[in-house]
C-alpha cells in the first residue's frame, strides 16, 4: 500500500520545489545567537525569535545547569500524579505576574496551550470568533474543539462586531486573536476588541507568543502595551522566543479558570511536566529582565535603526511597533531565491511562502535582536540592497 502513497508524496514534493514552497531545514553547528555556524561558515542571524538575545548565552547556560543540579533532569510523569515541584509553581506565579493575571498553567508548547484552552472551555453550545490571520496553532485548536467557528477579517472591528451580533444567544462566545502577528509584526487592536467584548458579553483570548517579554513597559506583552491588563481573559505565550528560546509555554488567566485547566485540560493532564532546565531557566529570565530593562531598550533602538536604513535604501518597510520586519516580495520563488542569495552573502534570513503565508504574499521576514550591533545591521542592509537590485526588489 505504501507504494501508492509514495508516488503521491514524490509528486507533491517535486511540485513544491518547482513553485518555491518546499521547506529546507539548515543544520546549525553552533549555539543560537547573533552569529551562527552553518557548514563551517559564520552567518549574521536575522531570522530567530531571539528578540532579547538571551538564547545560547552563558548566562542561561549557568541558570539551566543550576536548575538541573537542584531539581533533577525531569519528573518522568504528568503533574497530577507526581510531577509538580516548587520551581513549577514559582514559574507559574512569576509569568502570571508578568502578564498581569491571577494564575498560570504550564504547557510543553504554545500549540498545546491553545489546544488545551479551547477544548477545555468551549463546546457545541459556544462559538469561537477568530481573526483570519491567527497563528496555525489557534486555527487548529479551534478546529479540534466542538464549538462553532466564526472568522472575522484581519483586525477589522466592523466585521468582528457583525460576527458578535450574528452569534447572539450562544452560551459562551470568545474572541481569539494573536497579540502580535508573526508574519507582519502588526499588533492586534486589543482596546477595541475588549470594548466589543464588553458590549456583546464575550470573552477575549490573546496568543502573545511574540510579545511576552518584549511589548509593554515591563515586558508584559500586548495587553500591557494596549492598556487592557485585567480585561483579557486568557493569555497564552511561550518561553521559547524572547524568554530564553528553548520551549515551554503557559496559559495565564483567572484563578478559577486556571484551576479548571489543571483538572480538565487534556494537553496538560496527559503530558509530562515541563522539564526542569526550561522551567528553572525561564524563571531566572523573568526575574532577570525585571532588573535589566536595557535588553528591551536595545531591541527597540536596533529595530528603529534597521527600518530607517532599509527605507533609505529604497525598500518598502512597514512601520509596525514590533521587531518583526517583513520585506514584501509577493512572488514565492523570488522570496526563496533572494533569501538564498542573502545566505550566500553571509546573512541568514528565510523566505516565507505558501502555506506559511497566503499565496501572493511571499516575503523575507527579518527578526531584529537586542544583541545585533550597528555594524551587523549596516552589513545586513548593504547585502539586502545588493541582492535586492539583482532581483529587482529595489
Amino acid at each position: 500500500m505504501y507504494g501508492n502513497l509514495k508516488s503521491i508524496l514524490e509528486s507533491e514534493l517535486v511540485a513544491a520545489k518547482e513553485n518555491g514552497t518546499y521547506k529546507t531545514e539548515r543544520v546549525l553547528e553552533s549555539a543560537q545567537g547573533r552569529e551562527i555556524t552553518v557548514g563551517g561558515k559564520q552567518y549574521l542571524n536575522f531570522c530567530a525569535n531571539n528578540y532579547l538575545g538571551l538564547a545560547g548565552t552563558e548566562l542561561l547556560e549557568k541558570a539551566s545547569e543550576e536548575a538541573v543540579k537542584r531539581w533533577g533532569f525531569g519528573l518522568a510523569s504528568v503533574r497530577f500524579i507526581c510531577g509538580t515541584q516548587t520551581v513549577h509553581k514559582d514559574l507559574e506565579r512569576a509569568v502570571a505576574g508578568l502578564v498581569g493575571m491571577e494564575d498560570a498553567v504550564l504547557y510543553s508548547s504554545c500549540f498545546m496551550a491553545n489546544v488545551g484552552l479551547f477544548q477545555t472551555f468551549f463546546g457545541e453550545q459556544d462559538v469561537i470568533i477568530s481573526d483570519e490571520l491567527n497563528h496555525a496553532s489557534i486555527i487548529d485548536a479551534v478546529r479540534l474543539s466542538k464549538a462553532e467557528r466564526a472568522v472575522f477579517k484581519h483586525m477589522d472591528m466592523r466585521d468582528l462586531e457583525e460576527k458578535l451580533k450574528a452569534s447572539s444567544g450562544r452560551h459562551l462566545r470568545v474572541i481569539a486573536t494573536d497579540g502580535v502577528y508573526s508574519m507582519d509584526g502588526d499588533i492586534a487592536p486589543l482596546k477595541e476588541i475588549c470594548d466589543l467584548a464588553d458590549k456583546y458579553d464575550a470573552l477575549v483570548m490573546v496568543d502573545d507568543a511574540h510579545a511576552t517579554g518584549v511589548m509593554g513597559k515591563n515586558g508584559g506583552g500586548t495587553p500591557e502595551h494596549c492598556g487592557v491588563v485585567g480585561r483579557v481573559d486568557f493569555v497564552t505565550g511561550t518561553f521559547g522566543k524572547a524568554l530564553g528560546g528553548a520551549g515551554g509555554a503557559f496559559t495565564a488567566t483567572r484563578r478559577e479558570a486556571a484551576d479548571y485547566l489543571r483538572n480538565r485540560s487534556r494537553t496538560y493532564l496527559f503530558s509530562n511536566s515541563l522539564d526542569t532546565a526550561v522551567t528553572g531557566t525561564s524563571l531566572f529570565v523573568i526575574n532577570h529582565l525585571k532588573k535589566h530593562p536595557e535588553f528591551r531598550e536595545r531591541l527597540w533602538e536596533n529595530a528603529k535603526y534597521f527600518r530607517e536604513l532599509m527605507k533609505k535604501n529604497g525598500f518598502k518597510v512597514p512601520d509596525a511597533q514590533h521587531p518583526i520586519t517583513p520585506i514584501m516580495l509577493g512572488d514565492e520563488k523570488k522570496a526563496v531565491e533572494m533569501a538564498k542569495a542573502l545566505f550566500d552573502e553571509g546573512i541568514y534570513v528565510i523566505g516565507f511562502a505558501f502555506p506559511v503565508v497566503p499565496k501572493g504574499k511571499a516575503r523575507i521576514r527579518v527578526q531584529i535582536s537586542a544583541v545585533h550591533t550597528k555594524k551587523d545591521i549596516e552589513k545586513a542592509v548593504e547585502k539586502f540592497t545588493k541582492v535586492g537590485k539583482e532581483f529587482g526588489a529595489v
